[in-house]
């Protein structure tokens, strides 16, 4: 009964996976069908590297993926943890996304070429967040700040409460 959280984990991560890699094999088999072999005569070197680059883009989260899904065995073959929830947000989302855009990227760019600048959706999401997280260590100034009457008084009020002495009240015995 203990490990049923963590079994059931593994299913599911296991499950996931193997979507994962189904949508990634689905978009590489209908590109090579539609545009390698449908579009042989205007298929050029520019639609060979968009195929690696997409390859890549897919391998890359998708092994990160694979390792963060991966279960935890101890020394007797007991499961332990059922790998990382991949339900959850932050860089696991983001890997998702990753997917999910190059996959989209891959299929339409069967239509039009132009398709191909969505993928620059991912570095620029990356360079904000980057910022954000920059930002949060560079030195925050407070000249200039304007500060209303009601933070004012709450402040000075803190301050005035802060620098009374304090008394401790010790019991005699």
């Amino acid at each position: 009964m203990a490990n049923q959280g963590a079994k059931k984990r593994k299913e599911e991560n296991t499950r996931h996976m193997a979507m994962l890699l189904r949508l990634i094999i689905a978009c590489n088999v209908i590109y090579v069908l539609v545009r390698m072999l449908i579009f042989h005569s205007t298929i050029t070197w520019k639609h060979w590297v968009g195929l690696v680059l997409t390859s890549v883009a897919y391998a890359m989260p998708y092994q990160q993926l694979s390792a963060m899904a991966k279960p935890t065995y101890d020394d007797d073959g007991n499961l332990l943890d059922g790998g990382f929830d991949m339900s959850t947000g932050g860089i696991c989302g983001y890997l998702h996304d990753i997917i999910y855009i190059t996959s989209f990227v891959q299929v339409m760019s069967i239509i039009s070429g132009k398709f191909w600048y969505t993928v620059l959706v991912i570095p620029a999401f990356a360079a904000y967040k980057s910022f954000g997280f920059i930002k949060g260590f560079l030195p925050q100034s407070s000249e200039g700040v304007v500060e209303d009457e009601k933070t004012r008084r709450k402040r000075e009020k803190m301050e005035k409460k802060a620098s009374r002495t304090k008394f401790v009240k010790s019991r005699n015995r």
